[in-house]
């Protein structure tokens, strides 16, 4: 059985950081590109960020503009995203998800979805 599980949320203070971390189960993580989505209170689901299978490539959305970092350890089974400067128009709930043998921003590519993990962004 799939599973991906996300932690790491909570609520914190506008500049402040977090650090999600989402553990795999269940697939060859190695196998699988991975992503992290969100969906905020404004918008649908949208597209975060995503690692290639290895770690070797990265790709962002436009408006983490250089605050978030994506990572992954394979030994682990494990993806993460470190964000900072976090502001309010961050804060919905953080999805990671599990495509295999892809590298892709779509959310449509994505076989696997954890449940969330929330992020509130608030003084």
């Amino acid at each position: 059985q799939v599973r991906l599980a996300e932690s790491g949320g909570g609520l914190v203070q506008p500049g402040a950081s977090l650090r999600l971390s989402c553990l795999a189960s269940g697939i060859v993580f190695g196998d699988y590109g991975m992503a992290w989505f969100r969906q905020t209170p404004e918008k649908e689901r949208e597209y975060v960020a995503t690692i290639y299978m290895d770690g070797r490539a990265t790709h962002y959305a436009d408006f983490p503009q250089g605050r978030f970092t994506i990572s992954r350890d394979n030994a682990a089974n494990t993806v993460f995203l470190q964000m900072n400067n976090l502001t309010p128009s961050d804060a919905g709930v953080y999805f990671c998800a599990a495509a295999k043998g892809r590298f892709s921003y779509l959310e449509s590519e994505y076989d696997y979805w954890g449940q969330g993990t929330q992020v509130t962004v608030a003084k």
